[in-house]
């Protein structure tokens, strides 16, 4: 094949592989079809649901022996056998048909990081807005990384698993005490009690704590009776299928689901769509582990993530769950055994809650794994250590925006050299111009012959045509790593620049960047001529690059930035090393007179 094909070739497959790769990422890591679920009408009740492995309410416990998370629970609880022995399972009571309340009494708790609201009917966690994190769409508001009213469904849910014992549709009775972290304090509790029908006292202590997304949920329960009694806990996230913002199809939307992790499967999305699978097909091999000693589940959504986080200390046999709801609804968690509590004893069963920003560093200090949220797929090996020197450069310069511009700087600094070899060798091209197109006009009808020729004299010029490729070829991974970095890190959410870019994550919202790039790109082509003898793909070639900017209208403006400094600080080595060039040119030819 000539080297002009080669290389034409090589740019088609730069520019247009690259494109496809980055759209169809968009598609298919971030954009899953959406589960072809029941939608309720108005605002879904709070649900609950036994996990895979368990059947409806009425005996059948899950694989690791642990009875089932109820399906649904009477307003008021019936009146229950004795409690069983130590090691047995209660199941849970069936359904009676008597109406069950949809909320409770809110009850708000006020830190330093977020405001939270808790409703006595489950003790669920139904709203924690985020005081350091505004909304998407409304800065004036904090974001709402739970929440429950008629548009969204995202909640926090757990209970005690077993006839009689309090679960997320038990109605839960306050403590009185303080609601917000006060002056000096480092935490603030709140008590809810509740009593079983033989008389087991059982306290939920949520504990909230200054400087810190973590929420400490366990239970205190009191055995009153004669015999051992061995409860479980479970502990579960209950939501929608929407995206935290309304997603453009032209735009990146992010991830929305479950995750697992344990030492086995390492760090596993489980999107609805495989939930409803199961759902279907019972026999269907599980996704995740469901039982092990070790690890976490979760919802991640963009930037943000809700997780329960077993201690892994002690080794505590855990069960993993996934489930379909009704009204549109799935749900995630884990269950975790209370251990054996002796007649007259008190046994204590706790899991902190993680509900706040995939903030890398504090992720990786809170819980093995937790870190793995912000996933940058398989571009990680690049994409983390960039990310690093963007946090780096960011603490010396305090925007995010000139961070990612001296950050440019140094990566065309590492690729100097090759780029230094690829630019002499466009500018020879230019030079050699007029000789290029005597050629072409002598061999006009002798295409075979034009390439023969054109090859003897790269051979003595010293010319590397497909020098100008290789450069493009190498920063195409580093661009991608890039691209995932902006779309991952919530340190980039919402961080501003200069003048009209608030929100480097996301478009420029008038498309400056788009453009001028459009332009630098049209500059490049023009100081970096390509041996093509065909008028129509010369054509085709120069507006290559232009065409591909458009791609950038819909990228973060970080992105486009990045690359926009790319093409300058290349334009400039090009007309550096061009001007080189002509004056040696120039010098030789004065001596040769």
């Amino acid at each position: 094949m000539p080297m002009t094909d080669i290389r034409r070739l090589l740019l088609f497959v730069i520019f247009f592989s690259s494109a496809f790769f980055l759209w169809n990422a968009w598609q298919q890591e971030y954009m899953p079809p959406p589960p072809k679920s029941a939608q309720g009408s108005g605002a879904p009740a709070a649900p609950g649901a036994a996990p895979p492995g368990s059947t409806a309410p009425g005996g059948a416990t899950t694989a690791s022996g642990a009875a089932a998370v109820p399906a649904d629970v009477p307003a008021a609880p019936a009146t229950a056998p004795a409690v069983p022995a130590a090691g047995s399972v209660a199941s849970v009571p069936a359904p009676t048909g008597a109406p069950v309340a949809t909320t409770g009494q809110l009850i708000t708790i006020r830190t330093d990081l977020y405001t939270v609201q808790v409703d006595t009917l489950g003790g669920v966690i139904t709203e924690v807005s985020l005081a350091r994190h505004s909304d998407a769409q409304d800065r004036s508001k904090p974001y709402l990384a739970l929440q429950r009213n008629a548009e969204r469904t995202f909640i926090a849910q757990s209970g005690l698993i077993g006839e009689g014992f309090p679960n997320h549709r038990t109605q839960w009775s306050v403590e009185p005490g303080p609601r917000e972290l006060s002056p000096g304090a480092d935490r603030v509790e709140l008590r809810l009690t509740a009593t079983t029908p033989t008389g087991d006292p059982i306290v939920k202590v949520m504990t909230f704590h200054r400087g810190s997304y973590l929420i400490d949920v366990a239970f205190d329960i009191t055995n009153k009776g004669s015999a051992p009694i061995a409860p479980y806990a479970y502990f579960q996230l209950t939501r929608d299928t929407k995206q935290a913002v309304v997603q453009s199809s032209m735009a990146p939307a992010a991830y929305v689901g479950p995750v697992v992790y344990n030492d086995k499967d390492h760090f596993k999305k489980v999107d609805f769509g495989e939930i409803d699978k199961e759902a279907a097909d019972p026999n269907r091999k599980p996704a995740f582990t469901r039982s092990a000693d070790n690890g976490w589940v979760g919802m991640i959504e963009h930037y943000f993530v809700a997780a329960w986080l077993p201690s892994d200390a002690r080794k505590t046999p855990r069960e993993f769950f996934t489930r379909k709801l009704d009204n549109g609804l799935y749900a995630a968690g884990v269950i975790v055994p209370v251990g054996t509590i002796a007649p007259g004893a008190t046994g204590e069963v706790r899991v902190p809650l993680y509900v706040g920003p995939q903030d890398q560093d504090v992720l990786a200090q809170t819980a093995k794994g937790l870190d793995l949220v912000v996933d940058y797929g398989i571009f990680t090996v690049l994409a983390a250590p960039l990310f690093v020197l963007l946090k780096w450069l960011h603490g010396l310069l305090g925007n995010w925006g000139w961070a990612i511009v001296v950050m440019t700087i140094m990566i065309k600094g590492v690729f100097y050299p090759l780029n230094a070899a690829a630019a002499r060798s466009m500018a020879k091209m230019k030079l050699i111009a007029p000789k290029m197109k005597a050629l072409q006009q002598q061999y006009a009808d002798d295409k075979q012959q034009l390439q023969m020729k054109m090859m003897e004299m790269y051979k003595t010029e010293k010319i590397n045509p497909l020098g100008g490729c290789l450069p493009i070829v190498v920063q195409i991974p580093v661009f991608i790593a890039l691209y995932w970095v902006l779309l991952s890190a919530v340190e980039l959410r919402q961080a501003p620049w200069v003048l009209w870019i608030h929100d480097l994550s996301a478009p420029d919202p008038f498309f400056v960047l788009p453009v001028i790039y459009a332009i630098t790109a049209y500059l490049q082509v023009k100081l970096s001529p390509t041996p093509i003898t065909d008028p129509t793909q010369a054509k085709i070639m120069q507006i290559m690059p232009i065409a591909f900017s458009v791609l950038f209208v819909f990228f973060p403006a970080g992105l486009v930035l990045y690359w926009l400094v790319n093409n300058l600080l290349q334009i400039a080595q090009q007309w550096h090393v061009n001007r080189m060039l002509e004056k040696d040119a120039a010098e030789k030819a004065a001596k040769r007179r």
